[in-house]
């Protein structure tokens, strides 16, 4: 019987928080503008652009452990 209310409450607080979302973001109920920088396609097309054409430089690639927090270089079988 608790799970019905469970269920609804939840699904209740999602619903309230799409149309909460909806009336901040999409409607601008408290005014403002979408930046140029989002709605021009011409301007993004050149910054993505400009992030391709920058030099990749970097270390040999790494695996993550994160139980022991260390790092460690992973070697290719032809160079070991």
């Amino acid at each position: 019987m608790a799970a019905k209310y469970i269920i609804a409450s939840v699904a209740g607080s999602f619903a309230i928080a799409y149309v909460s979302d909806l009336l901040v973001s999409d409607s601008k109920i408290f005014g403002g503008t979408t930046p140029s920088t989002v709605s021009n396609k011409r301007w993004w097309e050149e910054t993505d652009k400009k992030f391709q054409a920058w030099p990749r430089t970097a270390g040999p690639p790494v695996v993550m452990n994160p139980i022991s927090r260390q790092n460690f270089i992973v070697k290719s079988g032809s160079e070991s």
